[in-house]
């Protein structure tokens, strides 16, 4: 049997299997905090393209990775329920930024909670220096407030504690 293979063949072979690996991309790892119900699972999942249909509240974490065009952001989101969230800073080493999510159209109650978590995240020696991005969700709720009310809410004083 003879076998021939013309110099163009080899030249297009050549060019789809020779190319290599496409470069890479960089990877960053961030944090993603917020209460329970604040809306970080769906965002998560929105970002990844998966089915809003299995969204499913967190209770420990999870990690996604959300590819983005020039980069990975290899998010750690952890459950906001209040029996969790003292559990939080285990979580926060190697950390290069932080996704805060608030749910603008809650109580009250919920907001000064909110508030004084996000206070805390600010002030973790392991994130103090990072980057964050704070984002007011629910804002197609009725009772959502406003970008700017949630502002000059999260920059008033943290009250302290009762219990």
């Amino acid at each position: 049997m003879k076998c021939s293979l013309r110099i163009s063949n080899f030249l297009e072979i050549s060019t789809l299997c020779c190319k290599g690996p496409p470069p890479a991309r960089p990877e960053y790892d961030l944090v993603c905090i917020g209460l329970t119900g604040s809306g970080k699972t769906s965002l998560l999942s929105k970002l990844c393209s998966e089915s809003p249909d299995s969204v499913v509240s967190t209770t420990g974490f999870s990690i996604k990775a959300v590819p983005f065009q020039n980069a990975i952001l290899n998010v750690k989101e952890l459950g906001g329920a209040d029996n969790i969230r003292k559990y939080w800073s285990r979580y926060y080493q190697g950390s290069q930024g932080v996704i805060f999510v608030l749910d603008s159209a809650s109580s009250e109650d919920d907001l000064e909670t909110a508030r004084n978590e996000l206070h805390s995240a600010l002030q973790h020696p392991q994130l103090c220096t990072l980057p964050f991005l704070i984002l007011a969700n629910h804002q197609d709720k009725p009772a959502a407030r406003s970008v700017q009310e949630v502002y000059v809410m999260l920059l008033s004083p943290v009250m302290p504690s009762a219990h």
